[in-house]
């Protein structure tokens, strides 16, 4: 006996039926995995945005220390008098610079010897070691922070130079 094509069907729903749920769970799943691409992007992107803000907070701390230690490095060495004469130390100042707006710079100072002259030879020579640190959110108006957590906006730099005269 001989079956046609029709014969051999199964009875039941059509299989179009069974393939709309289907195409419901797979546009979802898209969506889902779509969105999660477009957070992690923006994450990326928002961490792209606060470094590069970083480095620009960071050269200009670096900048407003240099400057720190350039006004220290003219204090003890304007006045033209001789070695003997050179004047002490000033006491740790912090000041902010226009140039820098929201920065703090504290600038301090070690003369060496505390009192008199070194002698190199028939030279007589005082040294002066000059620290500036420069921050964004100094605490009690000087730099450094001291705050247990400054923030995640904090920057700080310091340098050091040592002068002769």
């Amino acid at each position: 006996m001989s079956t046609t094509c029709l014969d051999r069907r199964h009875p039941g729903p059509p299989r179009v039926a069974a393939a709309r749920g289907f195409t419901l769970i797979s546009a979802l799943f898209l969506v889902v995995v779509l969105a999660a691409l477009g957070a992690a992007l923006a994450s990326i992107s928002l961490r792209q945005h606060l470094g590069s803000a970083a480095e620009i907070e960071t050269a200009r701390a670096l900048q407003a220390a240099r400057a720190g230690l350039e006004w220290a490095a003219f204090q003890v060495l304007r006045n033209p008098a001789p070695p003997a004469a050179a004047p002490a130390c000033f006491a740790a100042t912090s000041f902010a610079l226009a140039a820098f707006p929201g920065f703090t710079i504290t600038v301090s100072c070690t003369r060496t010897p505390a009192s008199g002259t070194v002698s190199d030879g028939a030279t007589a020579l005082v040294f002066f070691q000059l620290a500036a640190n420069a921050c964004n959110a100094p605490s009690g108006g000087a730099c450094p922070s001291t705050a247990a957590e400054p923030g995640l906006n904090y920057v700080e730099r310091q340098l050091g130079w040592t002068v002769m005269r």
